[in-house]
Protein backbone atom coordinates (compact mmCIF):
# COMPACT_ATOMS: atom_id res chain seq x y z
CA UNK A 1 0.00 0.00 0.00
CA UNK A 2 1.45 3.35 -1.06
CA UNK A 3 0.37 5.05 2.17
CA UNK A 4 2.30 2.59 4.34
CA UNK A 5 5.38 2.90 2.12
CA UNK A 6 5.30 6.68 2.53
CA UNK A 7 4.89 6.25 6.30
CA UNK A 8 7.91 3.93 6.27
CA UNK A 9 10.02 6.41 4.27
CA UNK A 10 9.29 9.39 6.52
CA UNK A 11 9.36 7.28 9.69
CA UNK A 12 12.65 5.66 8.71
CA UNK A 13 14.36 8.99 8.10
CA UNK A 14 12.92 10.33 11.34
CA UNK A 15 14.19 7.24 13.18
CA UNK A 16 17.73 7.92 11.94
CA UNK A 17 17.41 11.56 12.96
CA UNK A 18 16.08 10.71 16.42
CA UNK A 19 18.75 8.06 16.96
CA UNK A 20 21.39 10.68 16.20
CA UNK A 21 19.42 13.05 18.41
CA UNK A 22 19.87 10.64 21.31
CA UNK A 23 23.62 10.59 20.73
CA UNK A 24 23.51 14.39 20.66
CA UNK A 25 21.57 14.55 23.93
CA UNK A 26 23.84 12.00 25.61
CA UNK A 27 26.75 14.34 24.81
CA UNK A 28 24.77 17.40 25.93
CA UNK A 29 23.89 15.69 29.23
CA UNK A 30 27.54 14.73 29.72
CA UNK A 31 28.86 18.24 29.00
CA UNK A 32 26.09 20.51 30.33
CA UNK A 33 24.12 18.31 32.74
CA UNK A 34 21.04 19.99 34.28
CA UNK A 35 22.62 23.13 35.75
CA UNK A 36 22.18 26.82 34.87
CA UNK A 37 24.21 26.59 31.62
CA UNK A 38 21.97 23.74 30.44
CA UNK A 39 18.81 25.64 31.41
CA UNK A 40 20.00 28.71 29.49
CA UNK A 41 20.79 26.70 26.36
CA UNK A 42 17.52 24.74 26.43
CA UNK A 43 15.55 27.99 26.59
CA UNK A 44 17.62 29.32 23.66
CA UNK A 45 17.07 26.06 21.80
CA UNK A 46 13.35 25.99 22.58
CA UNK A 47 12.64 28.71 19.99
CA UNK A 48 14.28 26.99 17.01
CA UNK A 49 13.00 23.60 18.17
CA UNK A 50 9.48 24.99 18.50
CA UNK A 51 9.55 26.46 15.00
CA UNK A 52 11.19 23.36 13.53
CA UNK A 53 8.33 21.29 14.87
CA UNK A 54 5.64 23.85 14.07
CA UNK A 55 6.80 24.40 10.50
CA UNK A 56 8.90 21.37 9.61
CA UNK A 57 6.70 18.65 11.11
CA UNK A 58 3.44 19.28 9.33
CA UNK A 59 1.63 22.27 10.88
CA UNK A 60 2.80 24.78 8.26
CA UNK A 61 1.85 22.36 5.50
CA UNK A 62 -1.73 22.29 6.78
CA UNK A 63 -2.28 25.52 4.82
CA UNK A 64 0.36 25.28 2.11
CA UNK A 65 -0.03 21.75 0.70
CA UNK A 66 -3.76 21.84 -0.17
CA UNK A 67 -3.35 25.17 -1.97
CA UNK A 68 -0.10 24.21 -3.72
CA UNK A 69 -1.58 20.86 -4.80
CA UNK A 70 -4.70 22.62 -6.09
CA UNK A 71 -2.56 24.95 -8.22
CA UNK A 72 -0.40 22.06 -9.43
CA UNK A 73 -3.24 19.76 -10.46
CA UNK A 74 -5.69 22.45 -11.47
CA UNK A 75 -3.67 25.06 -13.40
CA UNK A 76 -0.39 23.24 -13.94
CA UNK A 77 3.24 23.39 -12.92
CA UNK A 78 3.87 27.06 -13.75
CA UNK A 79 0.91 28.20 -11.67
CA UNK A 80 2.18 26.15 -8.71
CA UNK A 81 5.65 27.68 -9.14
CA UNK A 82 4.22 31.20 -9.13
CA UNK A 83 2.22 30.49 -5.99
CA UNK A 84 5.29 29.09 -4.19
CA UNK A 85 7.39 32.10 -5.23
CA UNK A 86 4.71 34.53 -4.01
CA UNK A 87 4.46 32.80 -0.64
CA UNK A 88 8.26 32.62 -0.29
CA UNK A 89 8.67 36.35 -1.01
CA UNK A 90 6.09 37.37 1.60
CA UNK A 91 7.42 34.82 4.09
CA UNK A 92 11.05 35.93 3.81
CA UNK A 93 10.11 39.59 4.24
CA UNK A 94 8.04 38.85 7.34
CA UNK A 95 10.75 36.60 8.80
CA UNK A 96 13.54 39.14 8.34
CA UNK A 97 11.47 41.82 10.08
CA UNK A 98 10.57 39.40 12.89
CA UNK A 99 14.19 38.34 13.38
CA UNK A 100 15.42 41.95 13.52
CA UNK A 101 12.77 42.90 16.08
CA UNK A 102 13.46 39.80 18.17
CA UNK A 103 17.21 40.45 18.26
CA UNK A 104 16.55 44.01 19.48
CA UNK A 105 13.97 43.03 22.11
CA UNK A 106 15.58 39.76 23.23
CA UNK A 107 15.87 40.68 26.95
CA UNK A 108 12.11 41.19 27.18
CA UNK A 109 11.45 38.11 25.06
CA UNK A 110 13.53 35.88 27.34
CA UNK A 111 11.90 37.37 30.40
CA UNK A 112 8.55 36.36 28.92
CA UNK A 113 9.45 32.74 28.12
CA UNK A 114 11.63 32.17 31.21
CA UNK A 115 10.49 34.63 33.94
CA UNK A 116 12.08 32.50 36.66
CA UNK A 117 15.54 33.26 35.23
CA UNK A 118 15.27 36.82 36.58
CA UNK A 119 16.31 35.46 39.97
CA UNK A 120 19.67 34.46 38.48
CA UNK A 121 21.07 37.41 36.43
CA UNK A 122 23.99 35.38 35.04
CA UNK A 123 21.67 32.66 33.71
CA UNK A 124 19.32 35.29 32.29
CA UNK A 125 22.15 37.10 30.48
CA UNK A 126 23.50 33.85 29.06
CA UNK A 127 20.03 32.80 27.86
CA UNK A 128 19.65 36.17 26.08
CA UNK A 129 23.04 35.83 24.40
CA UNK A 130 22.52 32.22 23.31
CA UNK A 131 19.03 32.91 21.94
CA UNK A 132 20.38 35.79 19.84
CA UNK A 133 22.75 33.27 18.24
CA UNK A 134 20.09 30.61 17.61
CA UNK A 135 17.20 32.88 16.56
CA UNK A 136 18.08 33.09 12.80
CA UNK A 137 17.42 29.35 12.71
CA UNK A 138 13.72 30.28 12.72
CA UNK A 139 14.02 31.92 9.31
CA UNK A 140 15.78 28.87 7.92
CA UNK A 141 13.17 26.49 9.33
CA UNK A 142 10.28 28.45 7.91
CA UNK A 143 11.78 28.31 4.42
CA UNK A 144 12.69 24.64 4.89
CA UNK A 145 9.00 24.01 5.68
CA UNK A 146 7.95 25.73 2.46
CA UNK A 147 10.39 23.67 0.40
CA UNK A 148 9.39 20.49 2.24
CA UNK A 149 5.73 21.17 1.48
CA UNK A 150 6.53 21.49 -2.23
CA UNK A 151 8.43 18.19 -2.22
CA UNK A 152 5.74 16.38 -0.22
CA UNK A 153 3.03 17.59 -2.62
CA UNK A 154 5.14 16.09 -5.41
CA UNK A 155 5.28 12.75 -3.50
CA UNK A 156 8.98 13.29 -2.75
CA UNK A 157 9.15 12.58 0.99
CA UNK A 158 12.69 11.31 1.59
CA UNK A 159 14.73 14.53 1.27
CA UNK A 160 12.41 16.64 3.44
CA UNK A 161 12.32 13.92 6.10
CA UNK A 162 16.12 13.60 6.04
CA UNK A 163 17.12 17.23 6.63
CA UNK A 164 16.82 17.08 10.46
CA UNK A 165 19.67 14.57 10.35
CA UNK A 166 21.98 17.46 9.47
CA UNK A 167 21.04 19.30 12.67
CA UNK A 168 21.98 16.34 14.84
CA UNK A 169 25.21 15.61 12.98
CA UNK A 170 26.38 19.22 13.38
CA UNK A 171 25.39 19.40 17.06
CA UNK A 172 27.13 16.09 17.76
CA UNK A 173 30.26 17.59 16.24
CA UNK A 174 29.86 20.75 18.36
CA UNK A 175 29.47 18.80 21.61
CA UNK A 176 32.36 16.50 20.71
CA UNK A 177 34.58 19.57 20.36
CA UNK A 178 33.39 20.91 23.73
CA UNK A 179 34.01 17.53 25.41
CA UNK A 180 37.46 17.24 23.81
CA UNK A 181 38.36 20.72 25.10
CA UNK A 182 37.02 19.74 28.59
CA UNK A 183 34.50 22.59 28.64
CA UNK A 184 32.01 20.74 30.86
CA UNK A 185 29.40 23.00 32.50
CA UNK A 186 30.92 26.17 31.02
CA UNK A 187 29.27 29.01 29.12
CA UNK A 188 31.70 28.41 26.25
CA UNK A 189 30.17 24.97 25.68
CA UNK A 190 26.71 26.55 25.48
CA UNK A 191 27.99 29.10 22.96
CA UNK A 192 29.58 26.41 20.76
CA UNK A 193 26.32 24.46 20.80
CA UNK A 194 24.26 27.55 19.92
CA UNK A 195 26.46 28.35 16.93
CA UNK A 196 26.01 24.74 15.85
CA UNK A 197 22.24 25.29 15.78
CA UNK A 198 22.60 28.38 13.58
CA UNK A 199 24.98 26.66 11.16
CA UNK A 200 22.68 23.63 10.94
CA UNK A 201 19.76 25.84 9.90
CA UNK A 202 21.57 27.14 6.82
CA UNK A 203 22.87 23.66 5.95
CA UNK A 204 19.31 22.28 5.95
CA UNK A 205 18.04 25.19 3.86
CA UNK A 206 20.72 24.81 1.18
CA UNK A 207 20.15 21.05 0.94
CA UNK A 208 16.42 21.46 0.24
CA UNK A 209 17.01 24.32 -2.18
CA UNK A 210 19.16 21.90 -4.16
CA UNK A 211 16.48 19.16 -4.03
CA UNK A 212 13.67 21.51 -5.13
CA UNK A 213 15.81 22.83 -7.99
CA UNK A 214 16.34 19.25 -9.20
CA UNK A 215 12.55 18.92 -9.43
CA UNK A 216 12.48 22.03 -11.67
CA UNK A 217 10.79 24.08 -8.94
CA UNK A 218 13.60 26.50 -8.10
CA UNK A 219 12.43 29.50 -6.09
CA UNK A 220 12.66 32.90 -7.79
CA UNK A 221 11.96 35.61 -5.30
CA UNK A 222 9.89 38.59 -6.40
CA UNK A 223 8.63 41.78 -4.80
CA UNK A 224 6.33 40.61 -2.00
CA UNK A 225 2.67 41.13 -2.88
CA UNK A 226 -0.50 40.08 -1.09
CA UNK A 227 -2.13 38.36 -4.05
CA UNK A 228 -5.49 36.58 -3.55
CA UNK A 229 -3.69 33.22 -3.30
CA UNK A 230 -1.24 34.55 -0.70
CA UNK A 231 -4.06 36.12 1.32
CA UNK A 232 -5.88 32.79 1.35
CA UNK A 233 -2.68 31.04 2.40
CA UNK A 234 -2.15 33.49 5.27
CA UNK A 235 -5.80 33.19 6.27
CA UNK A 236 -5.44 29.41 6.52
CA UNK A 237 -1.86 29.23 7.80
CA UNK A 238 -2.13 31.07 11.12
CA UNK A 239 -4.92 28.90 12.58
CA UNK A 240 -3.34 25.86 10.91
CA UNK A 241 0.01 26.45 12.60
CA UNK A 242 -1.64 27.08 15.96
CA UNK A 243 -3.77 23.96 15.64
CA UNK A 244 -1.14 21.63 14.17
CA UNK A 245 1.54 22.74 16.60
CA UNK A 246 -0.49 22.84 19.79
CA UNK A 247 1.56 20.08 21.42
CA UNK A 248 4.71 22.15 20.95
CA UNK A 249 2.96 25.33 22.10
CA UNK A 250 1.87 23.52 25.26
CA UNK A 251 5.47 22.41 25.84
CA UNK A 252 6.59 26.03 25.43
CA UNK A 253 4.04 27.07 28.05
CA UNK A 254 5.43 24.33 30.27
CA UNK A 255 8.92 25.77 29.81
CA UNK A 256 7.71 29.20 30.95
CA UNK A 257 6.25 27.76 34.15
CA UNK A 258 9.17 25.36 34.68
CA UNK A 259 11.63 28.26 34.70
CA UNK A 260 10.36 28.94 38.23
CA UNK A 261 12.01 25.69 39.44
CA UNK A 262 15.76 25.13 39.37
CA UNK A 263 16.75 22.62 36.63
CA UNK A 264 13.09 21.90 35.75
CA UNK A 265 13.59 23.18 32.19
CA UNK A 266 16.34 20.59 31.74
CA UNK A 267 14.31 17.75 33.28
CA UNK A 268 11.42 18.43 30.91
CA UNK A 269 13.75 18.79 27.92
CA UNK A 270 15.36 15.35 28.37
CA UNK A 271 11.97 13.70 29.03
CA UNK A 272 10.54 15.45 25.97
CA UNK A 273 13.38 14.14 23.82
CA UNK A 274 12.57 10.54 24.71
CA UNK A 275 8.84 10.54 24.14
CA UNK A 276 9.39 12.54 20.95
CA UNK A 277 11.07 9.45 19.43
CA UNK A 278 7.86 7.44 18.87
CA UNK A 279 5.92 10.65 18.28
CA UNK A 280 8.42 11.64 15.60
CA UNK A 281 8.57 8.27 13.88
CA UNK A 282 4.81 7.70 13.85
CA UNK A 283 3.05 11.04 14.39
CA UNK A 284 5.17 13.13 12.07
CA UNK A 285 5.14 10.46 9.37
CA UNK A 286 1.34 10.44 9.48
CA UNK A 287 1.06 14.23 9.61
CA UNK A 288 3.38 14.67 6.63
CA UNK A 289 1.98 11.87 4.44
CA UNK A 290 -1.74 11.81 5.27
CA UNK A 291 -2.51 15.45 4.40
CA UNK A 292 -1.48 15.35 0.71
CA UNK A 293 -3.07 11.89 0.43
CA UNK A 294 -6.43 13.14 1.73
CA UNK A 295 -6.21 16.30 -0.37
CA UNK A 296 -5.79 14.24 -3.55
CA UNK A 297 -8.58 11.80 -2.66
CA UNK A 298 -11.04 14.56 -1.80
CA UNK A 299 -10.39 16.42 -5.06
CA UNK A 300 -11.02 13.16 -6.92
CA UNK A 301 -14.17 12.62 -4.80
CA UNK A 302 -12.89 9.22 -3.66
CA UNK A 303 -14.66 9.31 -0.29
CA UNK A 304 -14.25 5.60 0.49
CA UNK A 305 -10.53 5.93 -0.11
CA UNK A 306 -10.44 8.92 2.29
CA UNK A 307 -12.07 6.86 5.06
CA UNK A 308 -9.75 3.94 4.39
CA UNK A 309 -6.66 6.17 4.58
CA UNK A 310 -7.80 7.59 7.91
CA UNK A 311 -8.61 4.15 9.37
CA UNK A 312 -5.32 2.65 8.28
CA UNK A 313 -3.45 5.69 9.65
CA UNK A 314 -5.13 5.30 13.03
CA UNK A 315 -4.42 1.56 13.02
CA UNK A 316 -0.78 2.15 12.08
CA UNK A 317 -0.37 4.79 14.80
CA UNK A 318 -1.97 2.62 17.50
CA UNK A 319 0.13 -0.39 16.49
CA UNK A 320 3.38 1.50 17.19
CA UNK A 321 2.39 4.21 19.66
CA UNK A 322 0.43 2.24 22.24
CA UNK A 323 3.27 -0.16 23.12
CA UNK A 324 5.74 2.73 23.11
CA UNK A 325 3.58 4.64 25.62
CA UNK A 326 3.26 1.58 27.87
CA UNK A 327 7.02 0.97 27.74
CA UNK A 328 7.94 4.59 28.57
CA UNK A 329 5.47 4.55 31.46
CA UNK A 330 6.69 1.19 32.79
CA UNK A 331 10.49 1.53 32.58
CA UNK A 332 11.33 5.25 32.39
CA UNK A 333 14.13 5.11 34.96
CA UNK A 334 16.27 2.39 33.32
CA UNK A 335 16.04 4.26 30.00
CA UNK A 336 17.07 7.61 31.51
CA UNK A 337 19.78 6.02 33.67
CA UNK A 338 21.53 4.30 30.78
CA UNK A 339 21.16 7.07 28.21
CA UNK A 340 21.98 10.14 30.29
CA UNK A 341 23.34 9.38 33.78
CA UNK A 342 27.02 10.22 33.51
CA UNK A 343 29.24 13.27 33.82
CA UNK A 344 27.20 16.31 34.90
CA UNK A 345 23.91 14.31 34.83
CA UNK A 346 23.55 12.68 38.27
CA UNK A 347 21.17 10.19 39.95
CA UNK A 348 18.82 12.90 41.23
CA UNK A 349 18.44 14.20 37.67
CA UNK A 350 17.58 10.64 36.55
CA UNK A 351 14.82 10.36 39.14
CA UNK A 352 13.33 13.77 38.29
CA UNK A 353 13.49 13.21 34.53
CA UNK A 354 12.03 9.69 34.77
CA UNK A 355 8.94 10.99 36.61
CA UNK A 356 8.35 13.57 33.87
CA UNK A 357 8.82 10.93 31.15
CA UNK A 358 6.19 8.64 32.72
CA UNK A 359 3.74 11.55 32.84
CA UNK A 360 4.40 12.46 29.18
CA UNK A 361 3.93 8.79 28.19
CA UNK A 362 0.29 8.95 29.31
CA UNK A 363 -0.39 11.55 26.64
CA UNK A 364 1.74 10.03 23.85
CA UNK A 365 -1.14 8.26 22.04
CA UNK A 366 -3.20 11.48 22.10
CA UNK A 367 -0.38 13.50 20.51
CA UNK A 368 -0.30 11.02 17.62
CA UNK A 369 -4.11 10.97 17.33
CA UNK A 370 -4.02 14.74 16.82
CA UNK A 371 -1.75 14.10 13.82
CA UNK A 372 -4.25 11.53 12.51
CA UNK A 373 -7.40 13.63 12.94
CA UNK A 374 -6.12 17.10 11.99
CA UNK A 375 -5.53 16.34 8.26
CA UNK A 376 -9.25 15.50 7.98
CA UNK A 377 -9.96 19.18 8.65
CA UNK A 378 -6.92 20.67 6.89
CA UNK A 379 -7.53 18.77 3.64
CA UNK A 380 -10.96 20.44 3.51
CA UNK A 381 -9.29 23.84 4.06
CA UNK A 382 -10.79 24.05 7.56
CA UNK A 383 -8.04 25.28 9.86
CA UNK A 384 -10.36 27.29 12.11
CA UNK A 385 -12.03 24.34 13.88
CA UNK A 386 -8.74 22.64 14.91
CA UNK A 387 -7.49 26.06 16.07
CA UNK A 388 -10.52 26.46 18.37
CA UNK A 389 -9.94 23.01 19.85
CA UNK A 390 -6.24 23.81 20.19
CA UNK A 391 -7.20 26.94 22.12
CA UNK A 392 -9.37 24.90 24.49
CA UNK A 393 -6.49 22.47 24.93
CA UNK A 394 -4.11 25.33 25.71
CA UNK A 395 -6.46 26.74 28.37
CA UNK A 396 -6.66 23.29 29.98
CA UNK A 397 -2.87 22.98 29.85
CA UNK A 398 -2.16 26.38 31.42
CA UNK A 399 -4.78 25.96 34.13
CA UNK A 400 -3.66 22.46 35.11
CA UNK A 401 0.05 23.36 34.92
CA UNK A 402 -0.38 26.26 37.32
CA UNK A 403 -2.57 24.15 39.61
CA UNK A 404 -0.32 21.06 39.67
CA UNK A 405 3.04 22.87 39.65
CA UNK A 406 2.66 24.02 43.24
CA UNK A 407 2.52 20.42 44.49
CA UNK A 408 4.13 18.25 41.80
CA UNK A 409 6.58 20.77 40.28
CA UNK A 410 7.80 19.85 36.77
CA UNK A 411 5.91 16.52 36.83
CA UNK A 412 2.66 18.46 37.18
CA UNK A 413 3.51 20.31 33.97
CA UNK A 414 4.01 17.01 32.12
CA UNK A 415 0.69 15.68 33.46
CA UNK A 416 -1.09 18.84 32.32
CA UNK A 417 0.41 18.52 28.83
CA UNK A 418 -0.86 14.94 28.56
CA UNK A 419 -4.37 15.79 29.77
CA UNK A 420 -4.55 18.71 27.32
CA UNK A 421 -3.43 16.40 24.51
CA UNK A 422 -6.23 13.93 25.22
CA UNK A 423 -8.81 16.74 25.36
CA UNK A 424 -7.70 18.00 21.93
CA UNK A 425 -7.65 14.53 20.34
CA UNK A 426 -11.12 13.65 21.65
CA UNK A 427 -12.61 16.94 20.42
CA UNK A 428 -11.09 16.50 16.94
CA UNK A 429 -12.09 12.86 16.58
CA UNK A 430 -15.63 13.39 17.88
CA UNK A 431 -16.42 16.29 15.53
CA UNK A 432 -14.83 14.53 12.55
CA UNK A 433 -17.07 11.53 13.25
CA UNK A 434 -20.21 13.64 13.73
CA UNK A 435 -19.65 15.40 10.41
CA UNK A 436 -19.36 12.05 8.66
CA UNK A 437 -15.76 12.80 7.67
CA UNK A 438 -14.39 9.81 9.58
CA UNK A 439 -16.23 6.48 9.61
CA UNK A 440 -14.63 3.74 11.68
CA UNK A 441 -14.47 0.47 9.73
CA UNK A 442 -14.78 -3.08 11.04
CA UNK A 443 -11.08 -3.80 10.69
CA UNK A 444 -10.17 -0.90 13.03
CA UNK A 445 -12.87 -1.84 15.57
CA UNK A 446 -11.44 -5.35 15.61
CA UNK A 447 -7.77 -4.35 15.81
CA UNK A 448 -7.73 -1.63 18.49
CA UNK A 449 -8.71 -3.82 21.51
CA UNK A 450 -6.20 -6.43 20.41
CA UNK A 451 -3.42 -3.85 20.13
CA UNK A 452 -4.33 -2.55 23.60
CA UNK A 453 -4.27 -6.06 25.09
CA UNK A 454 -0.94 -6.86 23.45
CA UNK A 455 0.54 -3.63 24.83
CA UNK A 456 -0.62 -4.47 28.37
CA UNK A 457 0.94 -7.93 28.15
CA UNK A 458 4.19 -6.33 26.98
CA UNK A 459 4.01 -3.88 29.91
CA UNK A 460 3.73 -6.71 32.45
CA UNK A 461 6.69 -8.49 30.87
CA UNK A 462 8.78 -5.30 31.00
CA UNK A 463 7.81 -4.66 34.64
CA UNK A 464 9.04 -8.06 35.81
CA UNK A 465 12.03 -8.18 33.45
CA UNK A 466 13.09 -4.78 34.81
CA UNK A 467 13.67 -6.32 38.25
CA UNK A 468 16.10 -8.85 36.80
CA UNK A 469 18.08 -6.33 34.74
CA UNK A 470 18.19 -3.63 37.45
CA UNK A 471 21.53 -4.75 39.03
CA UNK A 472 23.23 -4.58 35.63
CA UNK A 473 22.09 -0.99 35.02
CA UNK A 474 24.02 0.39 38.00
CA UNK A 475 26.87 2.86 37.49
CA UNK A 476 29.13 0.27 39.13
CA UNK A 477 29.05 -1.62 35.83
CA UNK A 478 30.78 -0.57 32.64
CA UNK A 479 28.97 1.45 30.00
CA UNK A 480 28.71 -1.48 27.60
CA UNK A 481 27.17 -3.76 30.23
CA UNK A 482 24.60 -1.07 30.97
CA UNK A 483 23.75 -0.50 27.31
CA UNK A 484 23.55 -4.23 26.60
CA UNK A 485 21.30 -4.71 29.63
CA UNK A 486 18.94 -1.98 28.46
CA UNK A 487 19.02 -3.45 24.97
CA UNK A 488 18.11 -6.87 26.40
CA UNK A 489 15.25 -5.33 28.39
CA UNK A 490 13.86 -3.46 25.38
CA UNK A 491 14.30 -6.53 23.15
CA UNK A 492 12.36 -8.57 25.68
CA UNK A 493 9.51 -6.05 25.44
CA UNK A 494 9.60 -6.02 21.64
CA UNK A 495 9.45 -9.81 21.46
CA UNK A 496 6.64 -9.94 24.02
CA UNK A 497 4.62 -7.41 22.04
CA UNK A 498 5.29 -9.10 18.70
CA UNK A 499 4.29 -12.51 20.06
CA UNK A 500 1.19 -11.11 21.77
CA UNK A 501 0.15 -9.22 18.65
CA UNK A 502 0.51 -12.40 16.58
CA UNK A 503 -1.54 -14.46 19.05
CA UNK A 504 -4.30 -11.88 19.57
CA UNK A 505 -4.48 -11.04 15.87
CA UNK A 506 -3.52 -7.39 16.37
CA UNK A 507 -1.13 -7.79 13.45
CA UNK A 508 1.32 -10.26 11.93
CA UNK A 509 4.72 -10.14 10.30
CA UNK A 510 3.19 -11.43 7.07
CA UNK A 511 0.60 -8.63 6.88
CA UNK A 512 3.22 -5.97 7.63
CA UNK A 513 5.43 -7.26 4.81
CA UNK A 514 2.50 -7.26 2.41
CA UNK A 515 1.65 -3.65 3.33
CA UNK A 516 5.11 -2.51 2.29
CA UNK A 517 5.25 -4.28 -1.08
CA UNK A 518 5.63 -1.88 -4.03
CA UNK A 519 2.83 -3.52 -6.00
CA UNK A 520 0.25 -3.03 -3.28
CA UNK A 521 -2.31 -0.38 -4.13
Amino acid sequence: MRLYKAFATVGGMTLISRALGFIRDILVAFVLGTGPIADAFFVAFRFPNLFRRLFGEGAFNAAFIPLFAKELEGDGKQSAKNFANQVASVLITALLITTALAELTMPWLIYFIAPGFSENPEKLDLAIFLTRITFPYLTCMSLVALLSGMLNALDKFAAAAAVPILLNVILIAAMSIAAFLELNETATAGIILSWGVAIAGFAQLFLLLFCVTRQDFALKLKRPRLTPQVKKFLWLSIPGILAGGITQINIMIGTIIASMQESAVSFLYYADRLYQLPLGIVGIAIGVVLLPELSRKLRANEIEAVHDAQNRSLEFSALLTMPAAVALFTIPEPIIKVLFERGAFDASATTATSAALAAFAIGLPSFVLIKVFSPGFFAREDTKTPMIFAGISMIINVSLSLLLFTQYKHVGIAIATSVAGWANAILLGTLLYKRGHFIIDRALISKLPRIFLSSLIMGLVLYYAGHYTSPYLSLDNGIWIRFLSLFALVSCGVMAYGLSAEITGATSLKSLKQSLRPNRQ
